[in-house]
């Protein structure tokens, strides 16, 4: 089958291809259901009552680019879902409001294209904040400057992503003068997925539909006074492309927050982290220590205040989501084990 499907995906599934089922991706994510595409076609598919019992958190549910063992009852048109094949990628954020539970964004991406407009949207300290996230999904995160043809600093703001997004490919595109989408294609050729992360406005879907060669997409207008766009996306949908690759849409996102990112925060500031490991004492908290070298790098220059500032920040934030996490994963725990020994006690006796 296609949508991605290849050799090393069928060596993780033969345990499941044993006991009959067969593997199939999920499309679309509906309220209780999910839209699956198997050899046969779509599917509409439900997660089995076992699999539903033993869930602990989000992460033990489908999401939009997943590969699932499903049985197919292709007659009906519908499917039961019994297992989640071990994904490759997963990018995943805080709900949001107060509540510490992980939504899972895109999953089994090649890619993440960050999508960021060249007008006021751009925003360097929020880049920051996706780069980290997508390190931390384990795709590699490819960032894309959008609506080109609405800036006059084109290389400045280059700079600014090439000054923090070591080694990461940084595109400037225009849907409407058709600039840049050429250089695109090797992230989307036959097999490959990628996931299109950014706020609303950044012009998401016309990318979207530009490389779909069809109108898919709803697109909105930019309203003039603050350069913000209509939220166009309401949710998460995996679309074949005519190249053979795919790509994964997703709604904007005015706020990320971050949902663990331990190896992602070490990766997006390696400059920092860097020049922590130079100062004199190991134990430097970098303020009024002799010999600190993130605060010699302040002073000349070489460190920009305001990225270090936004390093303090979110290793802050990440510091108080593990607080927070901990004891959310002892609770999903004990809970875990409280259902596996209910399901034991209510197992009928042969």
């Amino acid at each position: 089958m296609q949508w991605g499907w290849n050799a090393k995906w069928e060596d993780v599934f033969d345990p499941w291809r044993k006991e009959g089922l067969e593997p199939a991706r999920v499309v679309l994510e509906h309220k209780h259901t999910y839209t699956v595409v198997t050899s046969s076609g779509e599917l509409l598919a439900e997660i089995t009552g076992r699999m539903r019992h033993l869930a602990s958190g989000r992460a033990d549910y489908p999401a939009v680019g997943d590969w699932v063992a499903v049985a197919a009852r292709s007659n009906e048109g519908r499917a039961a879902i019994h297992g989640i094949v071990p994904r490759i990628s997963k990018f995943s954020r805080k709900t949001a409001g107060a509540v510490t539970e992980e939504q899972i964004v895109a999953t089994n991406m090649n890619t993440v294209f960050l999508v960021m407009a060249l007008h006021h949207d751009y925003n360097v300290r929020r880049m920051e904040r996706y780069l980290t996230a997508a390190w931390e999904s384990g795709a590699n995160p490819v960032i894309l400057l959008s609506k080109a043809d609405l800036s006059e600093r084109i290389e400045e703001a280059v700079r600014e992503m090439e000054q923090i997004a070591f080694g990461v490919p940084v595109h400037v595109v225009s849907t409407l003068e058709g600039k840049g989408l050429d250089s695109l294609a090797p992230y989307v050729g036959p097999g490959q997925t990628v996931a299109f992360l950014g706020s609303s406005g950044v012009g998401k879907s016309t990318l979207i539909n530009r490389l779909l060669g069809r109108e898919a997409m709803e697109t909105g207008v930019i309203r003039q006074s603050d350069g913000r766009g209509k939220h166009t996306t309401t949710h998460r949908e995996l679309l074949p492309l005519p190249g053979g690759g795919l790509l994964i849409d997703t709604p904007g996102m005015r706020e990320l927050q971050l949902w663990g990112a331990d190896e992602g925060f070490g990766t997006s500031f390696a400059d920092i982290e860097e020049l922590s490991g130079q100062c004199r004492f190991p134990d430097c908290r970098h303020d009024r220590e002799p010999g600190c070298a993130i605060q010699a790098a302040l002073a000349d220059g070489t460190l920009e205040s305001g990225r270090y500032n936004s390093y303090i920040k979110l290793q802050k934030e990440l510091a108080y989501f593990e607080r927070k996490e901990s004891k959310a994963l002892q609770a999903a725990e004990k809970l875990k084990w409280k259902k596996i020994h209910q399901a034991v006690r209510n197992r009928p006796h042969r």
